[in-house]
């Protein structure tokens, strides 16, 4: 354990970031799989698939904006997601 004052209260504001960033990143999976359950389902709307894509890619920023995750991280992870909801989105030829 930490003997100074200030080293107690860097561990207090780690645990608190801690649980922070872990909620956050419980919901980016969250909003990634949903993005794959919509545009994987078969009569699948538009609409869903569209909406869940702009709320996956906005989280995304969002944390890489706070460091929660690396840019290039949310970069990848909103390409793989813009493919899976492309399947939908796009008309194949």
């Amino acid at each position: 354990m930490a003997n100074k004052k200030s080293s107690k209260k860097d561990l207090r504001r780690t645990a608190k970031r801690t649980v922070r960033n872990k909620g956050t990143k419980t919901a980016l999976k969250t909003y990634m799989k949903k993005v794959k359950q919509t545009s994987a389902a078969t009569g699948a709307e538009t609409a869903d698939v569209q909406s869940a894509l702009v709320t996956v890619v906005k989280a995304l920023y969002n944390a890489a904006q706070r460091g929660i995750i690396h840019k290039n991280a949310a970069a990848r992870r909103k390409s793989r997601a813009a493919k899976a909801a492309n399947k939908v989105l796009v008309p194949a030829k």
